[in-house]
């Protein structure tokens, strides 16, 4: 673990983002006390692709699609308990 006050972490930036990237755990300081952990930001997603949804839908175990959308039943739930 690294730990630099607020003026040695400014002083050394890219030292301290550098440590951080290189998976070290990176702590600032305020009057000795740990303040701020600096780590990298995760990886974005990627996008899914059609392709991607056809393999999941390919390998779903056990789930059947509704046949009606939410809006759907709850219409039809608010109907049915109408007419009760």
């Amino acid at each position: 673990m690294a730990a630099f006050s607020v003026a040695e972490a400014r002083n050394h930036l890219s030292e301290v983002i550098d440590r951080a990237l290189a998976g070290e755990e990176v702590i600032v300081t305020r009057h000795g006390q740990p303040v701020v952990e600096i780590k990298p930001l995760q990886k974005p997603l990627k996008r899914m692709t059609q392709d991607g949804i056809e393999w999941l839908k390919s390998r779903r175990v056990g789930r059947i699609m509704p046949s009606l959308d939410a809006a759907a039943l709850v219409s039809q739930l608010r109907d049915e308990n109408e007419r009760h």
